[in-house]
């Protein structure tokens, strides 16, 4: 390495996930072309990586706030292109974060375009959990999940994080802002031991969040994507004391398992035909159109009746999610709601975005396996215009839950 370069990450190399850094890089020789490469593993063992072309400036600098990238991973001036522009190394693997505890570890290096030398390395450490906000497995009643308080006496406003499968990402970085967040599987066994779900077990975790002494929000915020966010409709339809609901890219038919509540079948499933997935060339399948029509008369029985929910929804849908056809979903729900005369509602969509909106800054990941159909799928997304939907959505999640959930106390941020 030279001992003249040196890399920057500013204003700290520690910073939470969720939180930008600015990369610099200084004492190259004037107009020099250089590489910048950001590399990491992920906790199953993934190695994510990206690349950019950069030429310095007359005084041998680099700023990636002003500076475009001229080749690579992503091209122009993206500030966190290094970061968002990451893929796997290995096909159909995707970007997890199961455990809070472990921060999301960058490594950059600049390297001389020519001889490939590496002239000088940074390590960014990305917190999921902020200075104070505790972290506390919760395994009471039938509630099996991981309960996140921000730090203070509060009152918080209390979100419901509903996940496919457990994940602590989203959970932790919400409670950083303030809010106390339980977070909980969808899918507590693997999916073809599952016969129903039962909405019981959600409204007993909605209920645990309410009861805590440290929860001020005289109802529960619900945020959930994919199988979670028809979880999430249901919960406000049937469930009283649903405040506010996050809908991302999910259906508005309760898929794939009948719902039961109070022993009783309360939705049938909506089922998809294997037989319409669409093989690619790379091995994953298309599965936008093998989801049944949930609008056909026979699949009526699914339809969630959202109109009976007497909290406010946010709904998010990404015009390239070839997981279903979430903005077809989106607009039924809109037209339903509407027909009902409720406008409890709020929409965003994404035009060039994929299923899998994430908190923002995390690596890409187009396809990997899906657990529930049981083959690789494409999640769908261009990188770039994928990013940024994540950064602008993860601020309207925020705004939307501070709006709807109510508390006698100011929301008390967690720092590093």
């Amino acid at each position: 390495m030279s001992s003249q370069v040196r890399l920057s990450l500013l204003p700290s190399s520690r910073c939470l996930f969720d939180e930008p850094v600015q990369v610099k890089v200084a004492g190259l020789k004037s107009r020099q072309v250089v590489t910048v490469r950001a590399r990491a593993t992920e906790e199953k063992g993934v190695v994510f990586s990206s690349s950019a072309t950069f030429r310095a400036d007359g005084n041998g600098e680099i700023d990636l706030n002003e500076d475009p990238s001229l080749s690579g991973s992503y091209v122009g001036v993206e500030p966190m292109g290094l970061f968002w522009s990451m893929r796997p190394e290995t096909l159909h693997k995707r970007f997890r974060k199961s455990n809070a505890l472990n921060p999301h570890v960058v490594k950059l290096s600049v390297h001389e375009k020519a001889k490939d030398r590496m002239l000088a390395v940074a390590t960014n450490e990305r917190l999921l959990i902020g200075y104070g906000v505790s972290r506390i497995p919760v395994k009471e009643g039938n509630i099996h999940g991981v309960l996140f308080i921000p730090p203070g006496n509060g009152p918080f406003p209390a979100v419901l994080d509903l996940c496919s499968f457990m994940s602590e990402m989203r959970a932790s970085l919400l409670a950083n802002k303030g809010f106390v967040v339980l977070t909980v599987a969808v899918y507590n066994d693997k999916p073809a031991n599952i016969r129903a779900i039962h909405l019981d077990y959600f409204e007993e975790a909605a209920d645990f969040l309410r009861r805590h002494p440290r929860v001020g929000s005289k109802g529960v915020g619900v945020l959930a994507r994919s199988k979670g966010a028809d979880v999430a409709l249901s919960l406000a339809a049937f469930v009283p004391g649903i405040e506010a609901v996050v809908w991302i890219n999910g259906c508005n038919a309760n898929v794939a398992l009948p719902l039961y509540y109070q022993k009783h079948q309360i939705l049938s499933a909506l089922m998809f035909d294997p037989s319409k997935m669409i093989p690619t060339e790379s091995g994953a399948f298309i599965g936008k159109y093998a989801v049944d029509d949930p609008q056909a008369e026979e699949n009526k029985a699914s339809l969630i009746p959202v109109e009976k929910a007497e909290g406010h929804f946010l709904f998010a849908s990404s015009e390239d999610d070839l997981n279903w056809d979430s903005k077809a979903y989106m607009n039924m729900m809109v037209e339903r709601l509407k027909h009902h005369r409720k406008d409890n509602f709020e929409c965003v969509c994404y035009p060039r975005a994929g299923h899998y909106l994430e908190p923002p800054y995390g690596p890409h990941f187009p396809s990997s396996f899906h657990r529930v159909v049981g083959v690789p799928v494409l999640w769908g997304g261009e990188p770039r215009s994928h990013a940024a939907a994540e950064v602008h959505l993860w601020k309207k999640i925020q705004e939307f839950f501070k709006t709807h959930l109510t508390c006698d106390g100011p929301l008390t941020k967690a720092r590093l």
